[in-house]
């Protein structure tokens, strides 16, 4: 198993060497080469998928035919299609990777297993999904209070990390503004 996945696991619920044994023969660990697609879209999401190396986004193409980027996720984050993943519905999004990445995945079908032999995972899913849920929010909020300066000095000052390893197009496609008007941006907010 991947140090990060149990390191991040054991952040917030206890897990004893029998469970990493138990947990190991339900997560399955994926090599997967920079822009190879975990998900398209119209089918059905598949797994819960963890960072352990590497940087996965989720996108849709949007009525222009555009790349639209609603997430990303680097190590210690989780990405799904969580609409696709709990329906078993054809998904609307696509999941790449953005580097070279290593991923732990729990599948769908393997999830609730798994919950009933470690139910402490159900409480740290919880935990992950609310923080997601919460993060969702505060994006939302920024949208529509910020300007996309302001979204962009945010971003900034939250995810430094992101700015050296994003391609600008991408990140400009995440904060809904023009390559150029980020550069403009970089330029003006070194």
């Amino acid at each position: 198993m991947y140090p990060n996945f149990i390191q991040h696991l054991k952040n917030h619920i206890s897990l004893t060497e029998d469970d990493i044994k138990v947990l190991s023969t339900y997560v399955k660990i994926k090599s997967i080469k920079k822009k190879e697609f975990l998900l398209k879209e119209g089918q059905i999401c598949k797994g819960n998928y963890f960072v352990e190396t590497g940087l996965l986004r989720m996108f849709y193409i949007n009525e222009k035919g555009t790349e639209q980027i609603t997430q990303f996720a680097l190590e210690n984050w989780w990405l799904s299609d969580y609409m696709s993943l709990m329906m078993q519905a054809p998904s609307k999004f696509y999941l790449q990777t953005v580097e070279d990445s290593e991923i732990a995945v729990i599948e769908h079908q393997e999830q609730e297993e798994l919950f009933k032999k470690l139910p402490q995972l159900e409480r740290y899913f919880r935990i992950m999904m609310q923080r997601a849920y919460a993060a969702s929010q505060m994006r939302v909020k920024y949208f529509h209070d910020f300007s996309k300066e302001e979204n962009y000095r945010q971003f900034v000052s939250l995810f430094p990390k992101f700015i050296q390893r994003i391609p600008q197009y991408m990140l400009a496609s995440y904060l809904g503004i023009t390559p150029e008007y980020l550069s403009e941006l970089r330029k003006k907010h070194p």
